[in-house]
């Protein structure tokens, strides 16, 4: 029953996410046609990938990652065919695949748990391709670990943040008791963050950069603050049961990620002299757009197949 009211919401928010964004990627990168041969090894010319590339990397794991959370959801679409399908042959296949999910779901999740782990932290190495380009309080051979472990404290906040808003609005009970006893969790993934952020900074011979650089130590004590809050947030929640400050602490989080890879890609990221960039008001409504487009389609979702249930039958009848 936890299962299905609180991973499967989140699975599906990953799901549309990265759906999204990869649409976003192949709509803005140039020779976006080509796209497909990624994950057939160049085909027809096999055996041409760079395989030095940190970019192919992201790109076969994001590809197998978006396959692997669709796959996850299947469960929800068989129940839903198994319990109202008129067509004997849709229900037949909707229950042979329930006795698969049986066996094979939790490997399955291993196995979206790994992808993301790999991608996420090459993420962070594309910047290391940046040299001297990136400022130094973001430029370190750590960057790919920093980019990895931040992300683990935004996946608890998207899906403190989803249950939150998809309890509101669709009128079900929260999962506060499970969501709270994570809080630990993540104080301490946090912390870690903060502690290699100083400590390879300082080992470095970069402390006075922090007080020194103009706009880039203001935006590097921001980030800090906006790590710092949400542990601080955190260390109490378990103890006083407090939601609230549970929500406020993931926005926080989620907010402290996000401008740490704005910082790292584009604040801190020095081109070139005579060559700048900052999202046009063009590619920003874009994305305001796709983000629309993806919330539409969780509703739809979310109201003709049991993501939100508790249970499997009650969720199927729905």
């Amino acid at each position: 029953g936890k299962y299905h009211a609180l991973v499967r919401p989140a699975i599906l928010t990953s799901a549309l996410g990265y759906s999204m964004a990869g649409l976003s990627i192949v709509i803005d990168v140039g020779r976006w046609w080509g796209i497909w041969r990624i994950p057939l090894g160049g085909f027809p010319e096999w055996g041409k990938y760079n395989w030095n590339s940190a970019l192919l990397e992201v790109a076969l794991c994001v590809m197998a990652y978006v396959g692997v959370l669709w796959i996850e959801l299947g469960p929800a679409f068989l129940e839903k065919w198994k319990a109202t399908s008129r067509n004997s042959a849709l229900v037949n296949f909707s229950e042979m695949g329930l006795k698969f999910y049986d066996k094979a779901l939790i490997w399955i999740i291993a196995l979206g748990l790994l992808l993301p782990t790999m991608h996420q932290s090459s993420l962070g190495t594309v910047m290391l391709l940046a040299g001297d380009k990136l400022h130094p309080l973001w430029f370190t051979p750590f960057i790919p670990l920093l980019f990895l472990i931040s992300c683990v404290g935004m996946g608890y906040a998207v899906v403190v943040w989803e249950s939150t808003v998809s309890s509101r609005v669709f009128k079900r009970e929260r999962e506060d008791s499970m969501l709270i006893s994570m809080a630990g969790a993540m104080v301490i993934v946090t912390g870690l963050f903060l502690l290699l952020r100083f400590a390879d900074i300082i080992i470095s011979g970069k402390t006075m950069m922090m007080f020194t650089s103009g706009f880039m130590s203001v935006m590097f004590w921001l980030e800090i603050a906006v790590f710092l809050a949400p542990m601080v947030m955190l260390m109490g929640v378990k103890q006083t049961q407090n939601f609230g400050t549970l929500f406020r602490s993931s926005v926080l989080l989620m907010l402290a990620g996000a401008l740490y890879r704005f910082d790292a890609y584009i604040v801190a990221y020095n081109p070139g002299e005579n060559w700048s960039y900052f999202p046009s008001t063009l590619e920003l409504l874009i994305t305001l757009g796709v983000v629309a487009f993806e919330v539409f389609l969780y509703i739809v979702i979310v109201k003709r197949y049991p993501i939100l249930s508790g249970n499997r039958a009650a969720g199927s009848a729905a």
